[in-house]
């Protein structure tokens, strides 16, 4: 880009914590791949704003999951929408690049097609088509030019319905979390080196804090009974930061909240097991060698509704990657303080389930770093492409 072109101009729309890390490596690519000669509009959460992007609105707004835990959201959800996409009519963008929260994103999408505006519109994260809804990889080519996968094997789903498809790999692969520095946490926060540290991780969502935390909560109450010298760490995000905190005021249990990414990390290479939520989290854990298991749970209707749609064997991405169970998955009935706490203590037994773990997620990070290129990089220079071809 020479120096006499104006500045490009990106809007993009993050509607989760996933997304926002997501979006804050492709916006400080694009900034690398253009000089600074970029602008930033949009939807995001702290990371990029922490780029330079101002959020039309509170992301925590759409950070919903469940289908019938949405339905009190829906009139809210729709106005943010509406917002949304007057914005990129004022603003009038180079490029509108979304990126996952294919529901929300996917109505923004549909409304600018209707009003027929003049530029490329990328979607960044494929919808599971695999997992559910196939038949939604054969009309999303009708509301965006192009979409971008973090999964080798998510073109095929695409490609054969007329929408420009490429893979950048998954940003797993770069993050800091490879780097950080475990020791350095524990001296920072005064943790003992014979106490064993086990990360809570309920998710970033409000619905996912108020169902599995106190699960989760149990589940190390009833460890620490057998072991009084297990000390907890739940990473949080600033959209849950507040209900966290509120939900642990009448807790004795030794749990430390760290709230920052880096002490996030760092928190999960001191850890020596963890109990997570399904999500992006989990591949966190599995590149970094952190045996875990995921629980998860929502309402008897949602999880009816889902056993009828979802066409999967597993939920976790691990086990999804390598096709068999590597990572326990309790879902549901499973998801209680007893059934987390007997798997914990198996992993911190370092016998078979743990030795599994290490093998299976040598086997996950051989296959997302077989790309070779750093995703964020990858996905900056389509970016650029497609804004390119209507410049």
């Amino acid at each position: 880009m020479s120096s006499a072109e104006q500045n490009l101009k990106v809007y993009l729309i993050a509607g989760e914590p996933s997304g926002d890390l997501l979006g804050s490596r492709l916006m400080r690519a694009l900034c690398a791949k253009t000089q600074g000669k970029v602008e930033f509009f949009g939807l995001g959460g702290d990371t990029m704003e922490a780029e330079g992007l101002k959020p039309l609105f509170d992301i925590a707004d759409l950070s919903i999951m469940g289908i019938v835990e949405i339905i009190p959201s829906i009139p809210r959800v729709l106005r943010h929408i509406k917002d949304t996409v007057a914005d990129i009519e004022r603003i009038c963008p180079d490029i509108v690049v979304t990126i996952d929260s294919w529901s929300f994103c996917a109505r923004v999408h549909k409304a600018l097609r209707h009003r027929k505006l003049v530029m490329p519109q990328l979607h960044y994260v494929a919808p599971q088509v695999w997992a559910w809804k196939k038949k939604r990889a054969r009309t999303m080519y009708k509301y965006i030019d192009a979409l971008m996968t973090l999964l080798p094997q998510e073109p095929k789903y695409f490609t054969p319905y007329r929408l420009e498809t490429v893979f950048v790999g998954h940003p797993v692969i770069e993050s800091e979390v490879l780097s950080a520095d475990g020791a350095a946490f524990r001296s920072r926060f005064k943790i003992a080196a014979d106490r064993r540290i086990i990360s809570i991780l309920p998710g970033s969502r409000k619905t996912e804090v108020k169902t599995l935390l106190p699960v989760f909560l149990d589940a190390a109450s009833r460890l620490r009974q057998k072991d009084s010298s297990l000390f907890f760490v739940l990473p949080t995000v600033r959209t849950v930061a507040a209900q966290v905190k509120n939900m642990l005021k009448d807790s004795d249990l030794p749990v430390l909240v760290v709230e920052t990414q880096g002490e996030r990390y760092q928190a999960f290479q001191a850890s020596c097991a963890a109990i997570a939520a399904s999500g992006t989290v989990a591949l966190e854990l599995a590149i970094c060698r952190i045996p875990h298991i995921v629980a998860y749970k929502v309402s008897k209707l949602t999880a009816w509704i889902l056993s009828r749609i979802m066409k999967i064997q597993f939920v976790n991405l691990t086990n999804i990657m390598l096709g068999r169970p590597i990572v326990p998955e309790l879902l549901q009935e499973q998801c209680t303080g007893g059934v987390i706490a007997g798997r914990i203590e198996e992993l911190l037994q370092r016998g078979d389930l743990y030795e599994r773990e290490m093998d299976g997620f040598a086997k996950v990070k051989a296959t997302l770093t077989d790309n070779g290129q750093i995703p964020s990089a990858k996905a900056a220079d389509f970016v650029l492409e497609l804004a390119a071809r209507q410049r």
